[in-house]
């Protein structure tokens, strides 16, 4: 019964690991522009990794090539106007990023957003957790299972709410660690 409930649990965490990629360190990543939307096309909306390579050929610089060389101004136009602060350089037909040195005071707010993504992620836990307590309560008080069974589940539900939770923690060090150092 508890097997639809550890999937749900499961893709919090894969989520969590997809939102920590996102989240800048002081080394470049793919993952950090390829979700930005651009508009190319004459209004179409597509990600920029639907419309380009994206390649570190440093650990603090990004190069972007547009597979249609037309389209680089309208690729520049949305990483500049993407929230991350990026002022993209034109060569020829490639794009070139790079990432400023991170400082102390972007490091904290770095840190305190990923408090804040963690945290979001032990409510989604809670959530599903919750969801599953009311649905072993409900089943033992229709009567479709005895009471001994309502608390093994129960207990075994709790544990493998902290062992995901557990995990979220040690993400989130992991995550911290990377944005701390220099």
């Amino acid at each position: 019964m508890l097997n639809a409930y550890k999937s749900q649990f499961e893709n919090v965490i894969q989520l969590l690991k997809e939102e920590l990629t996102k989240l800048r360190t002081s080394r470049a990543a793919p993952s950090l522009v390829e979700d930005i939307i651009i508009e190319a096309y004459g209004g179409s909306r597509m990600q920029l990794k639907e419309l380009a390579s994206i390649s570190i050929p440093e650990p603090r610089s990004l190069v972007i090539k547009p597979w249609d060389r037309n389209i680089i101004k309208d690729i520049e136009k949305g990483l500049i106007n993407s929230n991350l602060e990026f002022n993209p350089i034109v060569d020829t037909d490639i794009l070139r990023i790079q990432l400023p040195e991170l400082t102390q005071e972007t490091r904290e707010k770095l840190v305190k957003k990923l408090h804040g993504m963690l945290e979001q992620n032990r409510i989604k836990l809670r959530q599903i957790r919750d969801e599953a307590k009311k649905t072993i309560e409900q089943k033992h008080k229709n009567g479709e299972m005895p009471e001994d069974d309502k608390f093994s589940l129960i207990d075994d539900l709790n544990k493998m709410t902290r062992e995901f939770s557990d995990q979220i923690d040690s993400l989130g060090k992991k995550k911290e660690q990377e944005i701390m150092t220099i």
